[in-house]
C-alpha cells in the first residue's frame, strides 16, 4: 500500500497529542483524587464502583477512529492487475506431425491442447482471444474474440499436418490483430502471440521477416517450446528425431520483445501458463482505498458512541 498524499500522514502527530494529553489528564487525576482522598475507606464509600479499564475504551476507539480518517485523507493506493482496454492475446498451435511425439506426457499434441484449453478458460473475459493454427501453412481459426467456448471447441478440433511454417503463424496472427477495433486515439490495440511448437521453420515466411512485422506492429511473441532435444516420432515406419530448436524459438521471442519458456512436461507447462498469464493483456494500476479507511473510522466512532452510553450513559 502507498499513499498519493502521504505528507497529510503528518496529522497523524495530532492524533498522537491528543491521545498523549489523554493519557496526562487520566495520570492528575488520579493524583487528585489521592490527595483529596488520604483516608482509602472514606474513597471506597464515596466511589464504590470505579469504571476501571472501561473509561478507557471510549477515548481509544475515538483515537483510533481519528487515525482511521487521517489515513483515508492521505488516499491510500494499492496496486491491482486490471485487463488493458481492447487487449487481445492470440495463441499460435503448432500442428505438425513432430507434436505427435510423447515426451510430454501424454505426448505433445495432447499436452499443448490442454494446456491451451486451461489458458483459455482462465484469461479474463474481457481480453479478446484468437487462435492460429499452423503446420506446412498457417490459418486464423477463430479470430479474437471474448466468447471462450469458440475457442475451445477449436482447440480440441485441432488436426495434424506436414510440416512447420513458425514465421507464416506470426503473420497470420498479426493478421489476427489487425481486425480488432481500435480505441480511437491512433493507440496500437495491445496484443500478444503466445506461440507453441516444437520445431523449427522448414517452408514459408523466414523467422526473421516475421519478427520484423511483429516488432514494426508493437507485437511481442511468447514462445514455449514443447518436448525434449531427444524427442522421437514413428513416421511411415521410420523412427525420425524430432528434437525442439530451443535457439530458434528464443531468437523469435527476444527479436520481438517477448519471452521464450521450455516445458517437457505437461505440469512444467501449466507452469508457463501461470507465470506469464498476468503479464498478458494486463496492467498494474493504483485503486484508492481510502473509503476503506473511511468505513473504518465509522465503525470505530459509533463503537466508541456505544461504549460511552452503555458505561457511562453520555457520549464521549
Amino acid at each position: 500500500m502507498s499513499f498519493l498524499a502521504g505528507h497529510r500522514l503528518l496529522l497523524l502527530a495530532v492524533v498522537a497529542a491528543l491521545g498523549a494529553a489523554y493519557v496526562v489528564l487520566q495520570v492528575r487525576g488520579r493524583r487528585r483524587y489521592a490527595v483529596r482522598f488520604t483516608n482509602l475507606a472514606l474513597l471506597e464509600s464515596v466511589a464504590p464502583e470505579r469504571p476501571g479499564w472501561r473509561r478507557h475504551v471510549p477515548a481509544a476507539l475515538l483515537l483510533a477512529a481519528l487515525a482511521g480518517m487521517v489515513v483515508s485523507l492521505a488516499r491510500p493506493v494499492r496496486d491491482e492487475l486490471v485487463p488493458k482496454e481492447r487487449a487481445t492475446v492470440v495463441m499460435a498451435i503448432d500442428v505438425s506431425v513432430s507434436m505427435q511425439a510423447t515426451d510430454v506426457d501424454p505426448s505433445r499434441f495432447a499436452a499443448a491442447k490442454e494446456a491451451a484449453v486451461s489458458f483459455a478458460e482462465r484469461l479474463p473475459q474481457p481480453i479478446n482471444l484468437g487462435l492460429v493454427a499452423f503446420a506446412g501453412t498457417a490459418r486464423v481459426l477463430v479470430p479474437p474474440t471474448t466468447d471462450r467456448s469458440q475457442v475451445t471447441r477449436a482447440i480440441e478440433a485441432l488436426e495434424m499436418a506436414e510440416s512447420t511454417a513458425i514465421g507464416d503463424a506470426v503473420v497470420a496472427s498479426l493478421d489476427a490483430v489487425r481486425t480488432v477495433p481500435g480505441g480511437g486515439d491512433g493507440e496500437p490495440v495491445p496484443a500478444h502471440i503466445l506461440l507453441l511448437s516444437d520445431g523449427e521453420t522448414q517452408v514459408g515466411i523466414p523467422n526473421e521477416v516475421a519478427a520484423e512485422r511483429a516488432r514494426q506492429q508493437e507485437v511481442p511473441v511468447t514462445t514455449i517450446a514443447f518436448g525434449t532435444r531427444e524427442g522421437t516420432i514413428t513416421y511411415r515406419g521410420q523412427v525420425v528425431p524430432v528434437g525442439v530448436n530451443h535457439a530458434e524459438l528464443r531468437a523469435l521471442a527476444e527479436a520481438t520483445g517477448g519471452s521464450a519458456f521450455e516445458a517437457a512436461t505437461g505440469e512444467q507447462l501449466e507452469a508457463v501458463y501461470q507465470d506469464i498469464g498476468s503479464s498478458i493483456g494486463f496492467e498494474v494500476e493504483q485503486r484508492e482505498i481510502g473509503g476503506w479507511f473511511v468505513g473504518l473510522a465509522f465503525v470505530l466512532a459509533v463503537l466508541a458512541a456505544l461504549a460511552s452510553l452503555v458505561w457511562f450513559s453520555r457520549l464521549p
